[in-house]
């Protein structure tokens, strides 16, 4: 149903990892290859965060700012009962998708260490910074719906149950959102 979003979902990250391999082939300036792949990086997390996680799985999030200046975080999840065939494959495109590239750029960050390319680290850690940070928006999405994520955390790491401040509400769209509450 949306193969333009399902393209520019694994386009930009596809793009960003291919050139950070293969970026001493075509360019020899740290500047000019830092640059375009910090940029596909961007492209991809806005892309992510605004478009492709909304069309293929229904999920979004993002931060806002109240007139107290409290942060407020907020997980939306809308409510589909059924899922189309070719969503389904959407939705298994865009999870790989945002699972497996964190995974590539930590093991480039062990790549980077080990081999003394420090140069190249602030680029990878931004990399892995982006890429995590939409993997954790849309797993607290995901979850946001059945339970806090605090349970989750808590059940996976032993630790006890942490008391969160959670909102919930349904917008006009029939979307649930949760946020989760509280200053930075």
């Amino acid at each position: 149903r949306h193969p333009l979003a399902t393209f520019f979902h694994l386009f930009f990250r596809v793009s960003a990892i291919v050139t950070y391999l293969f970026c001493d082939w075509f360019s020899n300036s740290f500047v000019a290859c830092f640059v375009t792949i910090l940029l596909l990086l961007s492209f991809d997390f806005w892309s992510v965060k605004n478009v492709t996680g909304r069309l293929l799985v229904g999920l979004r999030w993002w931060n806002q700012i109240d007139e107290d200046g409290k942060s407020h975080w907020v997980f939306e999840a809308k409510r589909v009962p059924t899922i189309a065939a070719s969503t389904e494959a959407e939705a298994r495109i865009f999870w790989l998708g945002l699972i497996i590239c964190p995974v590539i750029w930590t093991m480039f960050f062990f790549s980077t260490l080990f081999s003394l390319k420090l140069k190249w680290l602030a680029l990878v850690i931004a990399g892995i910074s982006l890429q995590t940070a939409n993997l954790y928006g849309y797993v607290h999405c995901k979850l946001g719906g059945q339970k806090p994520i605090s349970r989750v955390t808590s059940r996976l790491f032993g630790t006890t149950d942490v008391p969160q401040r959670q909102s919930r509400r349904i917008s006009e769209d029939g979307t649930e959102e949760h946020g989760k509450t509280g200053t930075r």
